[in-house]
């Protein structure tokens, strides 16, 4: 992992430096290899809840597959105390094992290694650039044509999750990431099932978790709203919007502080978004719920040109 370990989420993505595994705090206590048959190499990432590892498959390397490696997930050992932990951890796999879209991450399995009593997720190793890294090396944001070929399958990857009765529930810049296989939708540890087998999964007690994103949580989830659809929306339009101007739509504020302020009010067109895609993209920023009249996929086929909103 390059320095991205500051950042308050975890990634899952192979270009990274090397890092020593025995001289990261958080993986001290983690075993070199897991369930007996998954060799960890090195941190990629680490965030408040979770740590992410590539790890090489040594059953796969056994019988000579040339790309034995995967990215391995578990809880960060002070967030695998609580009692939530395990279960917090098989709802995000029990989540998106269910959802085969291309652009949206592809776990593998959920296992446990009893001796070590650990339970993690193993999940495709995603080789490419977060876009928190792409804004920071593009502090003018990118040009439409470059915008449009990340907003339309970020978009139709949320709307087919939401079409699944799943919600994401942390949008934001680094959970996006650019791959050599495409755009990739990941980390849905903060995400529910409204709908399906999964919604069944045990209720996680996520007021006392407090892990939404300030910046990009809608302001009803940062005033004990429950996780919906257009939360996802709100969160995904502000990525959107930043992607077009280089800059956060309210200089990353948490939401209910800009709403306090005002700041809705001033708020105009990004420079490389065309005026036809803006009054959906200003729709789908709205802090009330009930004015934010617009899902996923009705944004994407706004800004993929399918509807007018002239």
């Amino acid at each position: 992992m390059s320095e991205e370990g500051a950042y308050p989420t975890y990634f899952a993505f192979a270009n990274a430096a090397p890092t020593a595994i025995s001289s990261q705090r958080c993986i001290s206590e983690t075993p070199d290899i897991l369930a007996g048959r998954y060799r960890l190499e090195r941190l990629l990432g680490a965030g408040g809840m979770g740590v992410v590892y590539r790890a090489r498959d040594l059953l796969h390397e056994q019988y000579a597959d040339p790309d034995p490696y995967l990215a391995l997930k578990m809880l960060s050992e002070v967030f695998d105390e609580s009692p939530d932990a395990s279960a917090l951890l098989y709802s995000e796999f029990a989540l998106t094992r269910r959802l085969h879209h291309p652009n949206i991450l592809r776990p593998y399995t959920f296992e446990v290694d009893a001796a070590q009593r650990r339970a993690f997720i193993t999940m495709e190793l995603m080789r490419g650039l977060t876009l928190d890294k792409l804004l920071c090396e593009r502090p003018q944001g990118v040009p439409w044509p470059e915008l449009k070929a990340i907003a339309v399958p970020l978009l139709d990857a949320l709307a087919y999750a939401h079409s699944r009765g799943v919600l994401h529930g942390d949008m934001k810049p680094s959970n996006i990431m650019l791959s050599e296989e495409g755009l990739r939708l990941f980390d849905f540890g903060l995400g529910l099932a409204e709908e399906g087998p999964s919604q069944h999964l045990p209720n996680l007690n996520r007021e006392r978790l407090n892990a939404w994103t300030p910046g990009y949580a809608a302001p009803e989830l940062l005033e004990g709203a429950p996780l919906s659809a257009a939360a996802d929306v709100y969160g995904v339009a502000c990525v959107l919007y930043e992607l077009a101007s280089g800059k956060h739509p309210f200089r990353r504020l948490p939401a209910t502080q800009a709403r306090d302020a005002r700041l809705e009010r001033s708020l105009k067109a990004p420079r490389n978004l065309p005026r036809r895609c803006w009054p959906a993209l200003r729709m789908a920023l709205a802090f009330d719920p009930g004015q934010r009249r617009i899902g996923a996929a009705r944004l994407r086929d706004a800004l993929g040109g399918v509807l007018s909103w002239w």
